[in-house]
């Protein structure tokens, strides 16, 4: 019996117009340009040099910048839509990144940033990219994790149920980290990390996050979202929520992003292997100074 298709979470052909809007609105990047810094130095921090690059899905071509002032023999960018492929030294293409299109062993990195939350088989797409990783290849990607926009869900959740007697899910349930690094080894890496960054943004007022999402074409995309237009009575009465549950000292609101960051390499002979049981050469107790008393059969 073949396996079941992952359930569609995300309407991906949705993610793909917000995105397209925003870019054509004048899409905001700070987020993503904070990512992409925290990339390069992850990548100076790694003791090799890579020749074939990939940028997969990043929404914006910050990322493809980054990695081209490191002077990649090879860089593509595979983005999500035509006019985010931006201009420069890298070859450019639209992908779907739960599909790739690129033959086994073709680079030797792979980063994405800020994509993968809105993958309906996440499991599946870490299997792809290790597929196109060559061996002791590596992959270093960011996406938004579980806690993030908690602030947001909580006060539409509660305008929501307070005007219409019910609630439907208004923020993308996002990935918990505490599965990552499974995944990463379901998916056949080695060395496997999973980290967490999270940032606190302040605005003056709840209108102002809703802005800044709309431009990062992050508003809901769930395949399974009501869709019923948000009333004004709704709006504002969430944004008194978030003033009054979530507002600093200076009356300004809080909103939390979890950034979740992955990497692992491709197995290869030369990496660091867990020795086998019992070949320890030292004892622990000598270690700690302390000594060891036999157990009692």
């Amino acid at each position: 019996m073949a396996p079941a298709a992952p359930p569609e979470v995300f309407d991906r052909a949705l993610v793909r117009r917000r995105l397209a809007r925003a870019i054509r609105v004048g899409a905001e990047d700070f987020l993503l340009a904070r990512v992409a810094e925290d990339m390069g130095e992850r990548l100076d921090a790694v003791t090799r040099r890579f020749d074939d690059a990939l940028d997969l899905g990043t929404p914006l071509p910050l990322v493809a910048r980054m990695l081209a002032a490191r002077g990649p023999e090879r860089l593509i960018r595979a983005a999500p839509i035509e006019t985010a492929i931006g201009d420069g030294p890298w070859t450019g293409q639209v992908v779907d990144d739960e599909a790739l299109p690129f033959s086994p062993d073709s680079f030797d990195l792979v980063v994405s940033a800020l994509s993968l939350q809105y993958m309906n088989d996440l499991p599946g797409a870490l299997a792809q990219i290790r597929r196109v990783l060559r061996p002791d290849g590596l992959f270093l990607g960011c996406l938004v994790g579980g806690r993030s926009l908690h602030e947001l869900r909580a006060a539409m959740t509660q305008a929501e149920s307070e005007i219409r007697g019910g609630a439907s899910p208004r923020v993308a349930p996002f990935a918990d980290v505490r599965d990552m690094g499974g995944l990463l080894q379901r998916a056949g890496f080695a060395l496997p990390v999973a980290d967490v960054d999270v940032l606190t943004l302040r605005y003056d007022n709840f209108f102002g996050l809703a802005r800044d999402l709309r431009a990062m074409g992050a508003s809901c995309s769930l395949t399974l979202r009501d869709r019923r237009p948000l009333t004004r009575a709704i709006t504002l009465r969430a944004a008194e929520i978030y003033a009054r549950r979530f507002a600093d000292s200076d009356g300004r609101i809080r909103a939390t992003i979890e950034l979740i960051w992955l990497s692992g390499w491709v197995p290869h002979e030369s990496q660091q292997k867990p020795l086998r049981p019992g070949s320890a050469r030292s004892r622990l107790a000598d270690a700690l100074g302390t000594r060891e008393t036999p157990l009692k059969s």
